[in-house]
Protein backbone atom coordinates (compact mmCIF):
# COMPACT_ATOMS: atom_id res chain seq x y z
CA UNK A 1 0.00 0.00 0.00
CA UNK A 2 1.18 3.52 -1.02
CA UNK A 3 -0.86 6.12 0.86
CA UNK A 4 0.30 9.77 0.22
CA UNK A 5 -1.61 13.17 2.00
CA UNK A 6 -1.79 16.05 -0.04
CA UNK A 7 -1.77 19.60 2.33
CA UNK A 8 -2.75 22.65 1.49
CA UNK A 9 -1.36 25.17 4.27
CA UNK A 10 0.37 28.35 3.21
CA UNK A 11 -2.68 30.17 1.76
CA UNK A 12 -6.17 30.52 2.56
CA UNK A 13 -8.82 27.33 1.81
CA UNK A 14 -6.80 25.03 3.53
CA UNK A 15 -7.14 21.11 3.23
CA UNK A 16 -6.14 17.93 2.96
CA UNK A 17 -6.40 14.94 0.54
CA UNK A 18 -5.68 10.89 1.16
CA UNK A 19 -4.57 9.15 -2.18
CA UNK A 20 -4.25 5.44 -1.21
CA UNK A 21 -2.56 3.29 -4.31
CA UNK A 22 -3.45 6.84 -6.41
CA UNK A 23 -7.09 6.78 -6.01
CA UNK A 24 -8.39 9.43 -3.16
CA UNK A 25 -9.89 7.98 -0.03
CA UNK A 26 -11.18 11.20 1.27
CA UNK A 27 -11.11 15.12 0.55
CA UNK A 28 -11.40 17.11 3.72
CA UNK A 29 -11.72 21.60 3.74
CA UNK A 30 -10.51 22.84 7.00
CA UNK A 31 -13.33 25.39 6.97
CA UNK A 32 -16.12 23.40 7.09
CA UNK A 33 -14.69 21.80 10.73
CA UNK A 34 -13.50 25.37 11.85
CA UNK A 35 -16.58 26.97 10.92
CA UNK A 36 -14.44 29.89 9.41
CA UNK A 37 -14.71 30.45 5.74
CA UNK A 38 -11.70 30.85 3.68
CA UNK A 39 -9.80 29.80 6.56
CA UNK A 40 -6.06 29.89 7.21
CA UNK A 41 -5.67 28.11 10.20
CA UNK A 42 -3.72 24.52 9.71
CA UNK A 43 -6.45 21.32 8.60
CA UNK A 44 -5.55 19.38 11.26
CA UNK A 45 -9.29 18.20 11.68
CA UNK A 46 -8.85 17.96 7.88
CA UNK A 47 -6.18 15.75 8.00
CA UNK A 48 -8.06 13.86 11.01
CA UNK A 49 -10.87 13.27 8.75
CA UNK A 50 -8.88 11.88 6.06
CA UNK A 51 -6.54 9.60 8.16
CA UNK A 52 -9.99 8.31 10.12
CA UNK A 53 -11.76 7.62 6.41
CA UNK A 54 -8.87 5.65 5.53
CA UNK A 55 -8.51 3.52 9.16
CA UNK A 56 -4.70 5.03 8.81
CA UNK A 57 -2.38 6.93 10.91
CA UNK A 58 0.24 9.20 10.12
CA UNK A 59 3.15 6.46 10.69
CA UNK A 60 1.02 4.62 8.01
CA UNK A 61 2.02 7.32 5.39
CA UNK A 62 4.40 6.64 2.22
CA UNK A 63 4.58 10.70 1.84
CA UNK A 64 3.60 13.75 3.00
CA UNK A 65 3.04 16.60 0.01
CA UNK A 66 2.74 20.30 1.41
CA UNK A 67 1.67 22.16 -1.98
CA UNK A 68 4.06 25.23 -1.33
CA UNK A 69 7.24 25.39 -3.47
CA UNK A 70 10.03 26.97 -0.95
CA UNK A 71 12.84 27.86 -3.09
CA UNK A 72 10.14 30.65 -4.23
CA UNK A 73 10.47 31.92 -0.62
CA UNK A 74 13.99 31.55 -0.68
CA UNK A 75 13.97 33.77 -4.08
CA UNK A 76 11.99 36.19 -2.41
CA UNK A 77 14.27 37.03 0.45
CA UNK A 78 11.18 36.12 2.73
CA UNK A 79 13.51 34.00 5.34
CA UNK A 80 16.89 32.62 5.42
CA UNK A 81 16.93 29.31 3.95
CA UNK A 82 19.00 26.34 4.59
CA UNK A 83 18.90 23.39 1.30
CA UNK A 84 17.79 19.85 2.41
CA UNK A 85 17.56 17.03 -0.65
CA UNK A 86 14.10 15.22 -0.85
CA UNK A 87 14.31 11.51 -1.23
CA UNK A 88 15.70 10.08 -4.58
CA UNK A 89 12.83 7.79 -5.30
CA UNK A 90 10.88 11.33 -5.35
CA UNK A 91 13.80 12.80 -7.42
CA UNK A 92 13.23 15.91 -5.80
CA UNK A 93 15.92 19.05 -4.74
CA UNK A 94 13.84 21.24 -1.67
CA UNK A 95 14.86 23.92 0.31
CA UNK A 96 12.94 25.08 3.73
CA UNK A 97 12.08 28.78 4.54
CA UNK A 98 11.64 29.70 8.21
CA UNK A 99 7.90 29.12 7.72
CA UNK A 100 8.12 25.96 5.92
CA UNK A 101 10.18 24.67 8.84
CA UNK A 102 7.78 26.10 11.62
CA UNK A 103 4.85 23.87 9.84
CA UNK A 104 6.77 20.86 9.18
CA UNK A 105 7.82 20.65 12.70
CA UNK A 106 4.16 21.40 14.20
CA UNK A 107 2.66 18.53 11.31
CA UNK A 108 5.50 15.81 12.64
CA UNK A 109 4.98 16.77 15.91
CA UNK A 110 1.31 16.96 16.37
CA UNK A 111 1.07 13.36 14.41
CA UNK A 112 3.93 11.77 15.27
CA UNK A 113 5.26 11.78 11.55
CA UNK A 114 8.46 10.88 11.25
CA UNK A 115 8.82 10.25 6.80
CA UNK A 116 9.33 11.99 4.14
CA UNK A 117 7.82 15.35 3.46
CA UNK A 118 7.96 16.36 -0.67
CA UNK A 119 6.91 20.12 -1.97
CA UNK A 120 4.88 20.55 -4.94
CA UNK A 121 4.60 24.31 -6.61
CA UNK A 122 1.09 26.17 -6.03
CA UNK A 123 0.48 25.99 -9.64
CA UNK A 124 1.83 22.80 -10.40
CA UNK A 125 -0.37 21.58 -7.75
CA UNK A 126 -3.39 23.45 -9.30
CA UNK A 127 -2.43 21.90 -12.53
CA UNK A 128 -2.27 18.20 -11.02
CA UNK A 129 -6.13 18.55 -9.34
CA UNK A 130 -7.42 19.00 -12.88
CA UNK A 131 -5.17 16.88 -15.47
CA UNK A 132 -4.88 13.99 -12.69
CA UNK A 133 -8.50 14.02 -11.74
CA UNK A 134 -10.03 14.25 -15.58
CA UNK A 135 -10.50 11.08 -17.58
CA UNK A 136 -8.25 12.83 -19.85
CA UNK A 137 -5.03 10.39 -21.17
CA UNK A 138 -3.62 13.90 -22.72
CA UNK A 139 -4.88 17.30 -22.40
CA UNK A 140 -3.91 21.05 -22.37
CA UNK A 141 -3.64 22.29 -18.87
CA UNK A 142 -4.44 26.10 -17.86
CA UNK A 143 -4.30 27.69 -14.33
CA UNK A 144 -5.47 31.54 -13.38
CA UNK A 145 -5.80 32.65 -10.39
CA UNK A 146 -4.26 35.30 -7.93
CA UNK A 147 -1.02 33.85 -7.35
CA UNK A 148 1.19 31.37 -5.95
CA UNK A 149 5.09 30.91 -5.68
CA UNK A 150 4.90 34.13 -7.58
CA UNK A 151 3.25 32.90 -10.31
CA UNK A 152 -0.20 33.47 -11.80
CA UNK A 153 -0.94 31.59 -14.74
CA UNK A 154 1.02 28.33 -16.23
CA UNK A 155 -0.25 26.93 -19.83
CA UNK A 156 1.12 22.99 -19.20
CA UNK A 157 1.51 20.09 -21.12
CA UNK A 158 -0.79 16.89 -19.36
CA UNK A 159 0.48 13.81 -21.05
CA UNK A 160 -0.12 10.08 -19.02
CA UNK A 161 1.33 10.39 -15.72
CA UNK A 162 3.12 13.91 -16.38
CA UNK A 163 2.61 17.76 -16.58
CA UNK A 164 5.24 19.59 -18.49
CA UNK A 165 4.83 23.38 -18.08
CA UNK A 166 5.01 25.08 -21.67
CA UNK A 167 4.58 28.67 -20.31
CA UNK A 168 3.80 30.94 -17.87
CA UNK A 169 3.00 34.72 -16.08
CA UNK A 170 4.32 36.06 -13.30
CA UNK A 171 2.88 38.21 -10.40
CA UNK A 172 2.10 41.04 -10.54
CA UNK A 173 0.35 40.69 -13.93
CA UNK A 174 -3.20 38.38 -13.07
CA UNK A 175 -6.11 38.27 -14.00
CA UNK A 176 -6.53 36.97 -10.22
CA UNK A 177 -5.88 39.82 -8.44
CA UNK A 178 -7.33 42.16 -11.31
CA UNK A 179 -11.00 40.53 -10.27
CA UNK A 180 -10.13 40.90 -6.52
CA UNK A 181 -9.21 44.72 -7.07
CA UNK A 182 -12.72 45.08 -8.42
CA UNK A 183 -14.47 43.26 -6.13
CA UNK A 184 -13.28 45.37 -3.11
CA UNK A 185 -14.51 48.37 -5.07
CA UNK A 186 -17.75 46.89 -5.60
CA UNK A 187 -18.35 46.71 -1.66
CA UNK A 188 -17.33 42.90 -1.56
CA UNK A 189 -14.70 40.95 0.45
CA UNK A 190 -11.76 40.45 -1.99
CA UNK A 191 -10.41 36.37 -2.06
CA UNK A 192 -14.23 35.42 -1.06
CA UNK A 193 -16.56 36.98 -2.67
CA UNK A 194 -16.00 36.99 -6.45
CA UNK A 195 -18.89 34.50 -7.42
CA UNK A 196 -20.83 37.94 -6.12
CA UNK A 197 -19.11 40.16 -8.84
CA UNK A 198 -19.52 37.39 -12.00
CA UNK A 199 -23.80 37.26 -10.63
CA UNK A 200 -23.77 41.15 -10.36
CA UNK A 201 -22.21 41.66 -14.06
CA UNK A 202 -25.32 40.00 -15.86
CA UNK A 203 -27.27 43.53 -14.50
CA UNK A 204 -24.65 45.64 -16.09
CA UNK A 205 -24.67 47.45 -19.70
CA UNK A 206 -21.24 48.08 -21.86
CA UNK A 207 -20.67 51.38 -20.54
CA UNK A 208 -16.82 50.56 -19.56
CA UNK A 209 -16.44 47.48 -21.70
CA UNK A 210 -14.15 49.24 -24.22
CA UNK A 211 -12.54 52.00 -21.83
CA UNK A 212 -11.25 48.63 -19.60
CA UNK A 213 -9.70 47.12 -22.24
CA UNK A 214 -6.41 49.07 -21.78
CA UNK A 215 -6.24 47.95 -18.26
CA UNK A 216 -4.75 44.19 -19.93
CA UNK A 217 -2.80 43.90 -23.46
CA UNK A 218 -2.98 40.33 -24.37
CA UNK A 219 -0.02 39.45 -26.33
CA UNK A 220 0.85 37.33 -29.57
CA UNK A 221 2.24 34.23 -27.63
CA UNK A 222 -1.02 33.75 -25.40
CA UNK A 223 0.13 35.78 -22.38
CA UNK A 224 -1.00 39.11 -21.03
CA UNK A 225 0.22 42.11 -19.09
CA UNK A 226 -1.88 44.19 -16.81
CA UNK A 227 -1.15 48.10 -16.71
CA UNK A 228 -0.04 48.34 -13.58
CA UNK A 229 -0.20 52.25 -13.36
CA UNK A 230 -3.53 51.79 -12.21
CA UNK A 231 -3.17 49.34 -9.59
CA UNK A 232 -1.59 49.41 -6.09
CA UNK A 233 -1.82 45.70 -5.20
CA UNK A 234 1.92 44.87 -5.96
CA UNK A 235 3.52 47.18 -3.80
CA UNK A 236 0.85 46.11 -1.05
CA UNK A 237 -0.49 49.80 -0.87
CA UNK A 238 -4.22 49.19 -1.20
CA UNK A 239 -5.94 47.49 -4.29
CA UNK A 240 -5.81 50.67 -6.71
CA UNK A 241 -3.32 53.56 -7.22
CA UNK A 242 -3.76 57.31 -6.60
CA UNK A 243 -4.55 57.32 -10.63
CA UNK A 244 -6.78 53.70 -10.26
CA UNK A 245 -9.15 55.83 -7.51
CA UNK A 246 -9.54 58.72 -9.81
CA UNK A 247 -10.26 56.56 -12.90
CA UNK A 248 -12.82 54.06 -11.38
CA UNK A 249 -14.16 56.28 -8.52
CA UNK A 250 -14.81 55.87 -4.96
CA UNK A 251 -15.54 52.28 -3.12
CA UNK A 252 -19.08 51.24 -2.94
CA UNK A 253 -19.76 50.91 0.64
CA UNK A 254 -20.24 47.49 1.95
CA UNK A 255 -24.05 46.46 2.77
CA UNK A 256 -25.03 49.81 0.99
CA UNK A 257 -27.97 50.57 -2.20
CA UNK A 258 -25.64 48.66 -5.48
CA UNK A 259 -26.35 51.78 -8.76
CA UNK A 260 -26.44 50.98 -12.18
CA UNK A 261 -22.57 52.12 -11.92
CA UNK A 262 -21.82 49.14 -9.96
CA UNK A 263 -23.59 46.91 -12.39
CA UNK A 264 -21.69 48.23 -14.98
CA UNK A 265 -18.32 48.12 -13.40
CA UNK A 266 -18.96 44.05 -12.49
CA UNK A 267 -20.16 43.96 -16.35
CA UNK A 268 -17.00 45.21 -17.18
CA UNK A 269 -14.39 43.52 -15.30
CA UNK A 270 -16.24 40.06 -15.81
CA UNK A 271 -15.69 41.04 -20.03
CA UNK A 272 -12.52 41.95 -19.85
CA UNK A 273 -11.53 38.39 -17.90
CA UNK A 274 -13.75 36.42 -20.32
CA UNK A 275 -11.84 37.72 -23.18
CA UNK A 276 -8.22 36.74 -21.51
CA UNK A 277 -9.71 33.97 -20.50
CA UNK A 278 -10.28 33.12 -23.76
CA UNK A 279 -6.90 34.28 -25.44
CA UNK A 280 -5.22 32.19 -23.20
CA UNK A 281 -7.11 29.39 -24.01
CA UNK A 282 -6.68 29.67 -27.51
CA UNK A 283 -3.54 29.52 -27.96
CA UNK A 284 -2.55 27.15 -25.67
CA UNK A 285 -5.36 25.19 -27.80
CA UNK A 286 -3.13 26.68 -30.90
CA UNK A 287 -0.10 25.22 -29.52
CA UNK A 288 -0.66 21.94 -28.40
CA UNK A 289 -3.21 20.96 -31.06
CA UNK A 290 -5.36 19.22 -28.66
CA UNK A 291 -9.10 18.82 -27.99
CA UNK A 292 -9.40 18.96 -24.08
CA UNK A 293 -8.67 21.45 -21.95
CA UNK A 294 -8.18 21.08 -17.83
CA UNK A 295 -8.95 24.08 -15.98
CA UNK A 296 -7.52 25.07 -12.47
CA UNK A 297 -7.22 27.84 -10.40
CA UNK A 298 -9.42 30.43 -8.26
CA UNK A 299 -10.13 32.23 -11.42
CA UNK A 300 -11.49 28.61 -13.04
CA UNK A 301 -14.75 28.99 -10.84
CA UNK A 302 -15.85 31.98 -13.18
CA UNK A 303 -18.37 29.62 -14.62
CA UNK A 304 -19.21 32.46 -17.22
CA UNK A 305 -15.79 32.30 -18.38
CA UNK A 306 -15.83 28.50 -18.79
CA UNK A 307 -18.58 28.28 -20.72
CA UNK A 308 -17.32 31.17 -23.12
CA UNK A 309 -13.35 29.23 -23.28
CA UNK A 310 -15.37 26.20 -24.28
CA UNK A 311 -17.46 27.63 -26.93
CA UNK A 312 -14.70 29.98 -28.51
CA UNK A 313 -11.10 28.49 -28.21
CA UNK A 314 -11.20 25.66 -30.05
CA UNK A 315 -11.83 22.76 -27.45
CA UNK A 316 -14.47 19.66 -27.57
CA UNK A 317 -14.32 19.11 -24.05
CA UNK A 318 -13.52 20.95 -20.65
CA UNK A 319 -12.54 19.01 -17.33
CA UNK A 320 -12.62 21.49 -14.24
CA UNK A 321 -12.71 19.66 -10.89
CA UNK A 322 -15.12 21.12 -8.37
CA UNK A 323 -12.70 22.20 -5.70
CA UNK A 324 -10.40 24.44 -8.15
CA UNK A 325 -9.71 26.85 -6.09
CA UNK A 326 -6.73 26.63 -3.01
CA UNK A 327 -9.04 23.68 -1.49
CA UNK A 328 -8.11 21.31 -4.40
CA UNK A 329 -4.02 22.25 -4.31
CA UNK A 330 -3.92 19.14 -1.23
CA UNK A 331 -5.37 16.46 -4.14
CA UNK A 332 -2.91 18.55 -6.21
CA UNK A 333 0.23 18.17 -4.43
CA UNK A 334 -0.55 14.44 -3.59
CA UNK A 335 -1.67 13.54 -7.31
CA UNK A 336 1.20 15.38 -7.90
CA UNK A 337 3.84 13.14 -5.84
CA UNK A 338 1.73 9.84 -6.86
CA UNK A 339 2.15 10.31 -10.93
CA UNK A 340 5.09 12.47 -11.09
CA UNK A 341 7.50 11.83 -8.76
CA UNK A 342 6.81 8.37 -7.95
CA UNK A 343 5.81 7.70 -11.63
CA UNK A 344 2.92 5.51 -10.72
CA UNK A 345 0.21 4.93 -13.22
CA UNK A 346 -3.01 6.43 -13.44
CA UNK A 347 -5.35 4.88 -11.08
CA UNK A 348 -8.17 7.14 -11.31
CA UNK A 349 -10.62 10.06 -12.18
CA UNK A 350 -13.24 12.32 -10.12
CA UNK A 351 -16.56 10.47 -11.26
CA UNK A 352 -17.87 12.37 -8.84
CA UNK A 353 -17.14 15.27 -5.94
CA UNK A 354 -18.44 13.32 -3.01
CA UNK A 355 -15.13 13.00 -0.94
CA UNK A 356 -16.40 14.68 2.53
CA UNK A 357 -17.37 13.55 6.18
CA UNK A 358 -20.42 11.23 6.16
CA UNK A 359 -23.11 9.85 9.48
CA UNK A 360 -25.58 7.67 10.54
CA UNK A 361 -28.65 7.72 10.92
CA UNK A 362 -28.27 7.24 14.66
CA UNK A 363 -26.23 10.68 14.73
CA UNK A 364 -28.41 12.47 12.46
CA UNK A 365 -31.16 11.30 14.78
CA UNK A 366 -29.08 12.36 18.19
CA UNK A 367 -28.62 16.03 16.47
CA UNK A 368 -32.14 16.24 15.97
CA UNK A 369 -33.00 15.04 19.85
CA UNK A 370 -30.12 17.43 21.35
CA UNK A 371 -32.19 20.31 19.69
CA UNK A 372 -35.59 18.94 21.11
CA UNK A 373 -37.02 18.51 17.58
CA UNK A 374 -39.89 16.07 16.67
CA UNK A 375 -38.97 14.04 13.75
CA UNK A 376 -39.85 11.07 11.69
CA UNK A 377 -37.78 8.37 9.80
CA UNK A 378 -39.06 8.18 6.78
CA UNK A 379 -38.79 5.14 4.11
CA UNK A 380 -38.26 7.39 0.65
CA UNK A 381 -36.42 10.54 1.42
CA UNK A 382 -36.09 11.11 -1.68
CA UNK A 383 -40.21 10.95 -2.72
CA UNK A 384 -40.55 12.82 0.53
CA UNK A 385 -37.99 15.68 -0.46
CA UNK A 386 -39.89 16.05 -3.79
CA UNK A 387 -43.17 16.12 -2.47
CA UNK A 388 -42.79 18.82 -0.36
CA UNK A 389 -40.82 20.99 -3.24
CA UNK A 390 -43.59 20.39 -5.29
CA UNK A 391 -45.99 21.89 -2.47
CA UNK A 392 -43.87 25.04 -2.68
CA UNK A 393 -41.55 24.39 0.44
CA UNK A 394 -37.89 24.82 1.07
CA UNK A 395 -35.93 22.03 1.66
CA UNK A 396 -32.66 21.10 3.38
CA UNK A 397 -31.39 17.79 1.94
CA UNK A 398 -28.62 16.36 3.62
CA UNK A 399 -27.73 12.91 2.48
CA UNK A 400 -24.46 10.49 2.48
CA UNK A 401 -20.85 11.65 2.23
CA UNK A 402 -20.61 15.72 1.04
CA UNK A 403 -19.37 17.33 -1.48
CA UNK A 404 -16.00 18.94 -2.06
CA UNK A 405 -15.35 22.79 -3.28
CA UNK A 406 -18.06 25.89 -2.80
CA UNK A 407 -20.64 24.49 -5.04
CA UNK A 408 -23.38 22.38 -3.16
CA UNK A 409 -23.94 19.29 -5.60
CA UNK A 410 -26.92 17.23 -3.82
CA UNK A 411 -25.24 16.55 -0.96
CA UNK A 412 -25.34 19.43 1.66
CA UNK A 413 -28.31 21.78 -0.64
CA UNK A 414 -31.15 23.35 -0.16
CA UNK A 415 -33.95 22.48 -2.39
CA UNK A 416 -36.66 24.88 -3.67
CA UNK A 417 -39.27 24.68 -6.74
CA UNK A 418 -38.06 26.21 -9.55
CA UNK A 419 -41.19 27.29 -11.52
CA UNK A 420 -42.34 29.93 -9.32
CA UNK A 421 -40.57 33.45 -9.89
CA UNK A 422 -41.03 34.47 -6.48
CA UNK A 423 -38.65 31.85 -5.42
CA UNK A 424 -35.59 33.37 -5.63
CA UNK A 425 -36.53 36.14 -3.45
CA UNK A 426 -37.84 33.93 -1.02
CA UNK A 427 -35.22 31.98 -0.41
CA UNK A 428 -32.29 34.81 -0.95
CA UNK A 429 -34.59 36.41 1.55
CA UNK A 430 -35.50 34.10 3.76
CA UNK A 431 -33.16 31.53 4.10
CA UNK A 432 -29.81 32.22 2.89
CA UNK A 433 -30.48 35.91 3.85
CA UNK A 434 -28.18 37.10 1.12
CA UNK A 435 -28.01 40.22 -1.92
CA UNK A 436 -31.41 39.77 -3.79
CA UNK A 437 -29.35 40.11 -7.17
CA UNK A 438 -28.01 36.67 -6.62
CA UNK A 439 -28.85 33.90 -8.51
CA UNK A 440 -29.89 29.84 -7.79
CA UNK A 441 -28.64 26.91 -10.05
CA UNK A 442 -30.64 24.51 -11.83
CA UNK A 443 -30.26 20.84 -11.51
CA UNK A 444 -31.13 19.01 -14.14
CA UNK A 445 -31.31 15.27 -14.99
CA UNK A 446 -28.39 14.61 -18.19
CA UNK A 447 -30.76 13.14 -19.77
CA UNK A 448 -33.22 15.83 -20.29
CA UNK A 449 -30.72 18.47 -20.22
CA UNK A 450 -30.60 19.54 -23.83
CA UNK A 451 -34.55 20.23 -23.79
CA UNK A 452 -33.90 23.17 -21.19
CA UNK A 453 -30.41 24.42 -22.41
CA UNK A 454 -28.94 26.02 -25.63
CA UNK A 455 -25.52 24.37 -26.54
CA UNK A 456 -25.88 22.04 -23.81
CA UNK A 457 -23.17 19.74 -22.18
CA UNK A 458 -23.13 17.31 -19.51
CA UNK A 459 -21.77 19.85 -16.55
CA UNK A 460 -21.70 17.81 -12.73
CA UNK A 461 -19.54 20.19 -11.49
CA UNK A 462 -21.84 23.30 -11.83
CA UNK A 463 -18.82 24.71 -13.75
CA UNK A 464 -20.30 26.28 -16.96
CA UNK A 465 -23.49 29.02 -17.50
CA UNK A 466 -25.34 27.98 -20.32
CA UNK A 467 -28.30 29.73 -21.69
CA UNK A 468 -31.83 28.51 -21.07
CA UNK A 469 -33.64 28.00 -23.58
CA UNK A 470 -36.36 30.75 -24.67
CA UNK A 471 -39.18 28.13 -24.33
CA UNK A 472 -38.00 27.04 -20.90
CA UNK A 473 -37.35 30.42 -19.51
CA UNK A 474 -41.02 31.24 -18.06
CA UNK A 475 -41.17 27.27 -17.04
CA UNK A 476 -38.17 27.67 -14.75
CA UNK A 477 -38.03 31.27 -13.92
CA UNK A 478 -36.67 31.09 -10.26
CA UNK A 479 -33.09 29.85 -12.13
CA UNK A 480 -33.37 31.77 -15.03
CA UNK A 481 -30.76 34.73 -14.36
CA UNK A 482 -31.52 38.05 -15.75
CA UNK A 483 -29.53 37.50 -19.10
CA UNK A 484 -31.58 34.69 -19.52
CA UNK A 485 -28.60 32.30 -18.70
CA UNK A 486 -28.00 29.45 -15.45
CA UNK A 487 -25.39 27.83 -13.84
CA UNK A 488 -26.63 24.74 -14.52
CA UNK A 489 -25.30 21.56 -12.20
CA UNK A 490 -26.11 18.21 -14.60
CA UNK A 491 -27.42 14.81 -12.79
CA UNK A 492 -26.95 11.61 -13.59
CA UNK A 493 -28.18 8.76 -11.80
CA UNK A 494 -24.16 7.37 -11.69
CA UNK A 495 -22.98 10.47 -9.90
CA UNK A 496 -25.58 10.93 -7.24
CA UNK A 497 -28.43 8.11 -7.58
CA UNK A 498 -30.26 9.08 -4.30
CA UNK A 499 -30.50 13.03 -6.04
CA UNK A 500 -31.05 12.12 -8.97
CA UNK A 501 -34.32 9.88 -8.22
CA UNK A 502 -35.02 13.26 -6.14
CA UNK A 503 -35.34 14.95 -9.53
CA UNK A 504 -36.82 12.14 -11.08
CA UNK A 505 -39.95 12.44 -8.73
CA UNK A 506 -40.10 16.03 -8.43
CA UNK A 507 -40.37 15.71 -12.73
CA UNK A 508 -43.27 13.13 -11.71
CA UNK A 509 -45.41 15.60 -9.85
CA UNK A 510 -44.21 18.65 -11.71
CA UNK A 511 -43.52 17.21 -15.16
CA UNK A 512 -40.17 19.48 -15.26
CA UNK A 513 -36.92 17.79 -14.35
CA UNK A 514 -35.00 20.45 -12.69
CA UNK A 515 -34.95 21.63 -9.20
CA UNK A 516 -33.20 25.24 -7.39
CA UNK A 517 -30.64 24.18 -5.92
CA UNK A 518 -28.21 26.53 -3.73
CA UNK A 519 -25.38 25.23 -1.20
CA UNK A 520 -26.66 24.57 2.68
CA UNK A 521 -25.37 27.40 4.53
CA UNK A 522 -26.33 30.85 5.55
CA UNK A 523 -24.51 34.10 4.29
CA UNK A 524 -20.97 34.04 5.07
CA UNK A 525 -20.99 30.31 6.00
CA UNK A 526 -18.91 27.13 4.99
CA UNK A 527 -21.23 24.71 3.69
CA UNK A 528 -22.65 22.91 6.91
CA UNK A 529 -20.34 19.68 7.53
CA UNK A 530 -22.47 18.05 10.40
CA UNK A 531 -25.88 17.20 11.29
CA UNK A 532 -25.53 19.70 13.76
CA UNK A 533 -24.39 22.37 11.50
CA UNK A 534 -27.35 21.63 9.42
CA UNK A 535 -29.76 21.94 11.72
CA UNK A 536 -28.56 24.93 13.57
CA UNK A 537 -29.10 26.32 10.29
CA UNK A 538 -32.57 24.77 9.46
CA UNK A 539 -33.57 26.65 12.86
CA UNK A 540 -32.65 29.78 12.33
CA UNK A 541 -33.64 30.10 8.82
CA UNK A 542 -36.97 29.68 6.18
CA UNK A 543 -36.41 26.53 5.46
CA UNK A 544 -39.70 24.50 6.24
CA UNK A 545 -38.62 20.94 5.88
CA UNK A 546 -35.03 18.72 6.76
CA UNK A 547 -34.49 15.76 5.88
CA UNK A 548 -31.38 14.61 7.88
CA UNK A 549 -30.76 11.27 5.77
CA UNK A 550 -34.26 9.51 6.51
CA UNK A 551 -34.78 11.95 9.52
CA UNK A 552 -37.44 14.16 8.55
CA UNK A 553 -38.41 17.38 10.66
CA UNK A 554 -41.20 19.99 9.58
CA UNK A 555 -41.44 23.01 10.73
CA UNK A 556 -45.73 23.77 11.65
Amino acid sequence: MTAVLGVNCFSHDTSACLLVDGAVVAIGEQERFNRDAHTKAFPDAAIEFCLRQAGLSARDLTAVAFAHDPRIDFMRGAADAVARVAPKRLGAQAYTDVRLVSRERRFRRRWGYGGQIVHVGHHDAHAASAFFSSPFDQAAVLTLDRGGDFLSTTMQLGQGNRLRRLKEVRNPHSLGELYSAFTWLLGFRPNADEGKVMGLSSYGRDTYVEDFRDLVRLLDDGRFRVDLKWFGYQRERGWFSRSGDERFGPRRAPESDISARHEDLAHAIQHLVEDAGVHIARSIQRATGLRRLCLAGGVALNSVMNARILAEAGFDEIFIQPAASDAGNALGAAAHVWHQGLGERRAWHMAHPFWGPSYTDEEMARALEARGLSFRKVADPEREAAARIADGKVVGWFQGRAEIGPRALGARSILADPRHPEMKDIVNARVKRREAFRPFAPSVLDERGAEYFDHYSTNPFMLLVLPVRKDKRDVIPAVTHVDGTGRLQSVTREFNPAYHRLITEFERLTGVPVVLNTSFNLRGEPIVNSPDDAVADYLRSGMEALLLGRCLVEKE
